[in-house]
This record gives structure tokens, C-alpha cells and sequence, in this order.
């Protein structure tokens, strides 16, 4: 059969039967970002990333190379998708449409794609958004205008994907408690000899038994001189005595993500390394306080930053404090509604939830990672996962 009647027979028994949500949830988000398309003017969206796809339909798939696409409208969600993912969008989303099409043949989106936003005269799309392939929106554009296609759909989408629901908090906590069990797996087995992939496979070891889908991104685990590198990863390193050992994880439940830092040592810490650890619970403490509805993103990374001045330049920091997770799909877990930096004016609200990566390098020497991921309250932030602050030590 093919993929049309593949989808057909599929849905007669399993239609919907792997929603990450009840369908009232979908309901509740659906009315609200149709009620902001409508203050805002915009008749239809033209989604495709992975993260709002799945906010608003379910769908989620291991394999986000391939062209996906969804149309909201006031009446009608339509989800586009290649044949190799017909059984995931018939499986996990909740949608009015299905339209398929050849995964060899990217050139079969154009037609049915352009026939759905025809009658739209103004329709949003993510411009700076995973996903969006040129070759389509110049296509599209030149059988429909490119007049009619605004670049702000992925900002109305921000303002509401960064305020999680009940049900985002549930999953965040779940992911929360598979990122702390990796950490504490990971932990137990770092000494001297042992390897970093050693430590990264019993971290994800430990995750995926505890629950975990696949994840965003990878488990990161660096030693000695190497977390002096900012983004490089395990790879066949022998860990020596006293190294210091940086493990940054985060599990996926129902494709939410709640990171965590740690940085243990193969034997004691030295002074240094205390008072850097010192420094990054500063900085979290002040991040913490400071991180209350109606205060500014900004306002919490100048708070921020006055624990870390006196060592600045001295260390390497990445300038952000902060950034919204939830849903995502690899190759991140960073969320990309809202980062804590200097000069980003959005407000906190309640319920928003932030990873604070607070690592700080000595360039070609070592480096000290902590981080907690945070819910926004009225009283300030609250930790989501369970971070002792404590430089773990292997003894010896």
C-alpha cells in the first residue's frame, strides 16, 4: 500500500493513541493562540518547527530533518508531512487534516500547500524558526505574493509557548527527577582511570532506564582542561587524579526537558574550585531573587552580573543566564522563547521555567558548572530539579 492508504488503515485503530496531553489541553492552547492571531490581525500560520508543531498538535517524531509543516486557521489545523512520517502524525497529533507527500519528492509540498493559504490574506510564519526551507516560502511566495506572509508568527507563538501550563509543569518535574538520577550515576563511578564516556554512558544509562525518551541533546561530560572549552563533549578521555569533571544532562518526558548541571571532582577540590563553585551559587541566589513577575529579564542579568564582576575577567561566561526550556527536539532543549541577558526587556511571569547554566571557564585549565532548572513564582524563582550546590568529591 502507500503512504495515503497506509494512513487510512493505520487510523481506523490507532488514530490519536499516543497524545502526549488530553485533547482539553490542546483545546486550551489552541484557543489561545487563536485568539492572539486574531488581536493581531493574522488569519492563518504557517508553522514548522518541531517544538510548536508538537505544542499545539501532539505530533512529535525522532526524525525533524524532513519538511513538516502545519496550517492554523481560525476553523482548521492541517498538518503536511512526508510518507516516512505518516504513522507518527496519525499516532500522536490531533489535527483536522492530514496531507502527505512523497518523502523523495520535496517538490510535491508546493501545490497542496499553496492551495490551503490561498484564501488567507495575511499569514504568519516563523522567518527566523527550525524548519522553514527556503526553496518553499520562495515558492510559495511566488504563486501566492509575497505580500500576504508576515515574519511574526514565531513571536505570537513565544509569548504563549514561555508560560507553561499545569500539565508542562508535570512533565518538566517528571524530566526533572531522570536528569537528577543520571547525575547521581554518572557521579558515582567517576575516580581516576575511568574514561568520560564511561561516565556519559552510565549518566544516559541511568536516564533511560529512569524513563527518559530520547533526548535534545546529549549528555555533555568534559574533564580537566577541557571544560575550559565551552561546547566540547566526551571523547575517550582518562580522567586523572583530582580532575575536575563537568556533567550537564537533561531527560525528555513527553518531550519536556528539565537540565541540570553538576561538576564533581576525581578526588578533593582544590580552594580555586570552591571559590568559583562560590561564585555560580552567587549568581543563582541573586538570578533566584531577582526573577519575580513584572521584573525584567534584564533586570535579573544585571543582578547577575554584579556577583560575577569581580572575576570577569578572569573567567569566560557565556553572557546568558538563562533560557526558557520545555518542549523541544534535537538538536536542543533550549526552548528559544526567552533568554536572561543584558538588554532583553520581556517581564517575567509566573510559571515560566528557565535552565540558569552557570559555568565558568578557565580557558585551557578547567572550569566549574552548576545549574538548577527554575520555575517563576510571585516570590521569585523555585527549583524544578534538585542540585545540592555541592562540589561532588570522589575522595582518594
Amino acid at each position: 500500500m502507500d503512504h495515503h492508504a497506509y494512513r487510512h488503515v493505520l487510523a481506523e485503530s490507532l488514530a490519536e493513541s499516543e497524545l502526549p496531553f488530553a485533547p482539553a489541553e490542546f483545546a486550551a492552547r489552541r484557543r489561545r493562540v487563536r485568539g492572539a492571531m486574531q488581536t493581531t490581525g493574522l488569519e492563518a500560520l504557517l508553522l514548522t518547527d518541531p517544538a510548536d508543531i508538537f505544542y499545539l498538535t501532539g505530533y512529535h517524531t525522532f526524525e525533524v530533518s524532513v519538511f513538516v509543516c502545519l496550517v492554523v486557521s481560525a476553523k482548521r489545523l492541517v498538518l503536511q508531512v512526508p510518507s516516512i512520517e505518516t504513522g507518527p502524525a496519525v499516532v500522536t497529533a490531533t489535527v483536522d487534516e492530514i496531507l502527505g507527500y512523497r518523502w523523495e519528492s520535496l517538490g510535491e509540498v508546493i501545490e497542496p500547500l499553496a492551495e490551503i493559504l490561498a484564501p488567507f490574506r495575511i499569514v504568519g510564519l516563523d522567518a527566523f524558526g527550525a524548519g522553514l526551507r527556503f526553496g518553499v516560502i520562495r515558492e510559495l511566495q511566488a504563486r501566492l505574493g509575497a505580500e500576504r506572509f508576515l515574519d511574526d508568527g514565531g513571536a505570537l507563538l513565544d509569548r504563549i509557548r514561555i508560560v507553561k501550563t499545569p500539565a508542562e509543569l508535570d512533565c518538566l518535574r517528571k524530566s526533572a527527577r531522570m536528569t537528577e538520577a543520571g547525575l547521581r550515576a554518572a557521579e558515582a563511578i567517576i575516580a581516576p582511570g575511568v574514561t568520560d564516556n564511561a561516565v556519559a554512558a552510565e549518566g544516559s544509562r541511568a536516564m533511560l532506564a529512569a524513563g527518559s525518551e530520547f533526548m535534545s541533546l546529549q549528555p555533555i561530560v568534559t574533564t580537566g582542561r577541557r571544560i575550559g572549552t565551552i561546547h566540547v563533549n566526551h571523547k575517550r578521555q582518562v580522567i586523572e587524579r583530582d580532575d575536575p569533571v563537568f556533567l550537564e544532562f537533561g531527560s525528555a518526558f513527553q518531550r519536556y526537558t528539565a537540565p541540570m548541571m553538576r561538576t564533581a571532582v576525581a578526588g578533593r577540590a582544590s580552594a580555586d574550585m570552591q571559590a568559583l563553585r562560590d561564585v555560580c551559587r552567587g549568581m543563582f541566589e541573586a538570578l533566584c531573587a531577582a526573577m519575580r513577575p513584572g521584573a525584567s529579564f534584564d533586570d535579573a542579568a544585571r543582578a547577575a552580573e554584579a556577583v560575577l564582576a569581580p572575576h570577569a575577567e578572569r573567567v569566560f561566561f557565556s553572557g546568558v543566564f538563562g533560557y526558557a526550556v520545555g518542549a523541544q527536539f534535537p538538536p536542543s532543549w533550549v526552548e528559544e522563547t526567552g533568554y536572561i541577558a543584558r538588554g532583553q526587556r520581556v517581564e517575567f511571569e509566573a510559571d515560566m521555567v528557565f535552565h540558569l547554566p552557570l559555568c565558568l571557564r578557565l580557558p585551557g585549565q578547567w572550569g566549574v558548572g552548576m545549574s538548577d532548572t527554575v520555575r517563576v513564582t510571585p516570590d521569585g524563582a523555585a527549583p524544578l530539579t534538585d542540585n545540592t550546590w555541592q562540589l561532588y568529591e570522589s575522595g582518594g
